[in-house]
């Protein structure tokens, strides 16, 4: 089949952020994130959880003695590491980076077993069972963020040397899975290294790597199914409960019928959008348009009816697994910062098959509050869970919400969440503009510059703009070989009224607006300017009636952002805290949060505020007190003395 290919990703290196808002994250990932994370790494965060990660690479290199820590999939956090590392390196050469980075790299080669195989955890803890146990243990999830690791680094520093050992592993692989009668015709239990695999064969030409990855998506949910074969095979030991356990949840797996015939998003929602996400890329790279129907189907039904309004996806820490439609609890909710990043990659792939503003919508409201949210400003602390109420007593005392943390975390012993953090924000370039012919998108307002090769010919641009806090958006052709081009600006779902101007005079009038997109087509010369003015209201979301946890209840969004009472403005109890829909909200520049950076206030009514003291129920009377209240974005939260937290507000 031929390639479904309507736009794709201008590279990493054409393409430099210089942003009021984006270059503090930029600087903060590149000077104090990776080297922190190098060193819980290496184990030298005092009253951090251990890694082991480096250690475990070491020992199986021979180079230190001792015996295998942490979980089966320990190396992926190393990997997902050096992936950061490479996308930095792409636009910010390094030279000490890179040296931390070869010695890891050396390490790694020499870890690696003669056949090409590459797992600390079966090289030292259990080589007799390698590959009995795909449904739990991760093999191939490993060998996948090691692949996008190693074309990383091979695209920032052109050096082989990981790519060669991951291509050695890639062949490996392919040796031991496959349809014929000899190989192992199963995939993994978590889904990776078929969206990996699509990386490696375009980093190398080699068209076994994307034959493989398509094995693996289309062997998945075939019968009889893969896993309870494997489990019958081992005699239902698990690996995690050391004993005997009932037939595998396939659905949590993704696994209970094929990827074509599924239409919900159910399972590990990690799991599940890394697979969605490789089923995009197969599906551009082969042509094949029943997995691109598969793909929409699944987008709509997880954007529809099981993603919170920040982004976030994954209603329960059950599993870390969607939960049913319109399930979205606030206070024991999962959405994990992993799942949030998944589900920009399979929205930044959807983009490429198809130019709809929604995917660039959903991509920019899960980068602004989830991922954003679940990193500190300090760099040092993390969200693994990103809850959408906090009550700090309640995650202390109460099992059910322990998983939920009123703070930051140092570290963690199942480390996955950091390090894709800082990959994908490493590799933030990507995702603001690709082109198809002699047109160019703009997805993401982000400020700096952009040099992009056409079909006509070569443009530069320039972006302006002081996004997310303000709507105004200025693109300068730097300079243009290119002729008539056309220039296509998302205008965001949340965005109710915007215009335009072109060197000073309105332009809104002409131009074209598709799925989405207003697109502006000249033949622009150097020094042209096109203007985007995106009217910023404060808006009061309601969510659909079948969404239980917020019935009553309202959220504030302005742009992109959305907000959230916290404790240390409002005091406690904010669950006795309701506004007024129809009152006047205000938009104030608050420079103690951050600079420029922009609240909302307003009239609020509190209950609640005669003694209460040794009565639990009485006869409901009209108490409320008119107070002021202030709410911050939702990606600030947690930066300041711990408290509770609330996005969802009774209504008025």
């Amino acid at each position: 089949m031929d390639k479904i290919i309507t736009s794709q990703p201008v590279s990493i290196k054409n393409v430099t952020v210089s942003d009021p808002f984006w270059s503090e994250y930029v600087e903060l990932v590149r000077n104090t994130v990776l080297p922190y994370q190098w060193e819980a790494l290496n184990d030298r965060i005092p009253d951090a959880e251990p890694s082991f990660a480096v250690k475990n690479f070491r020992i199986a290199a021979g180079l230190e003695n001792g015996e295998f820590g942490g979980l089966v999939f320990q190396d992926s956090d190393v990997a997902k590491w050096l992936e950061a590392v490479g996308y930095s390196l792409q636009t910010h050469p390094d030279p000490k980076l890179e040296e931390i980075a070869d010695g890891i790299i050396d390490i790694i080669e020499k870890a690696q077993q003669p056949d090409g195989y590459l797992d600390t955890y079966f090289i030292l803890k259990d080589p007799g069972k390698k590959w009995t146990n795909l449904h739990e243990c991760h093999e191939l999830y490993v060998a996948g963020h090691m692949m996008e690791a190693a074309v990383a680094y091979y695209k920032a520093t052109g050096k082989r040397k990981l790519l060669d050992v991951m291509c050695r592993f890639a062949d490996n692989i392919d040796s031991v899975f496959g349809p014929e009668p000899e190989k192992i015709q199963g995939y993994d239990g978590h889904q990776e290294v078929e969206l990996a695999l699509v990386k490696l064969y375009e980093a190398t030409g080699n068209e076994r790597y994307l034959k493989l990855s398509k094995y693996f998506i289309d062997e998945r949910g075939k019968e009889p199914n893969f896993f309870i074969k494997e489990c019958e095979k081992r005699g239902w030991y698990s690996h995690w409960n050391r004993g005997q356990v009932p037939s595998p949840e396939l659905e949590y797996n993704q696994a209970h019928k094929p990827v074509r015939q599924q239409e919900v998003a159910v399972g590990h929602a990690v799991r599940a959008v890394y697979m969605y996400t490789a089923m995009a890329d197969l599906a551009r790279e082969t042509g094949d348009k029943s997995m691109l129907d598969a793909c929409r189907c699944l987008w709509s039904n997880m954007v529809n009816r099981q993603m919170y309004i920040t982004g976030g996806i994954g209603s329960t820490h059950h599993g870390e697994a969607f939960s049913f439609d319109y399930d979205l609890p606030n206070d024991t909710v999962y959405a994990e910062s992993c799942a949030s990043i998944g589900l920009i990659f399979f929205a930044h792939r959807m983009l490429q098959l198809e130019q709809l503003g929604e995917y660039g919508d959903v991509m920019e409201r899960a980068l602004y509050n989830t991922v954003l949210g679940a990193m500190s400003r300090d760099g040092r602390h993390f969200f693994y869970v990103n809850p959408l109420e906090v009550w700090p007593e309640a995650s202390e005392k109460n099992p059910g919400k322990h998983h939920v943390k009123p703070v930051r975390q140092k570290w963690f012993g199942c480390a996955c969440c950091p390090p894709n953090i800082a990959r994908l924000l490493t590799s933030l370039n990507q995702y603001i503009y690709s082109y198809n012919k002699n047109t160019v998108y703009t997805h993401l307002y982000i400020g700096g510059e952009a040099d992009i090769e056409l079909e006509a010919g070569k443009i530069k641009l320039k972006q302006e703009s002081r996004y997310p806090w303000n709507g105004r958006i200025k693109m300068t052709v730097v300079a243009s070989t290119a002729g008539n081009t056309s220039l296509a600006f998302r205008i965001p779902g949340w965005c109710k009224n915007w215009s335009a101007s072109i060197n000073g005079k309105k332009a809104d009038g002409i131009a074209k607006v598709e799925n989405g997109y207003a697109v502006f087509t000249d033949s622009w010369k150097a020094g042209d300017e096109i203007e985007l003015y995106m009217d910023m209201t404060i808006d009061i979301i309601q969510a659909n009636p079948k969404v239980r946890a917020n019935a009553g209840r309202v959220a504030i969004q302005r742009g992109p952002l959305v907000y959230c009472l916290e404790e240390a403005d409002n005091g406690g109890i904010l669950s006795a805290v309701s506004i007024d829909v129809n009152s006047q909200l205000s938009a104030e520049t608050d420079d103690s949060l951050t600079q420029g950076a922009v609240v909302i206030k307003g009239k609020a009514f509190r209950t609640g505020g005669e003694n209460w003291k040794d009565v639990l129920y009485k006869t409901y009377s009209d108490n409320e007190k008119e107070v002021d209240f202030k709410a911050v974005p939702y990606f600030m939260w947690g930066n300041r003395k711990p408290g509770e937290m609330l996005v969802w507000i009774l209504r008025k």
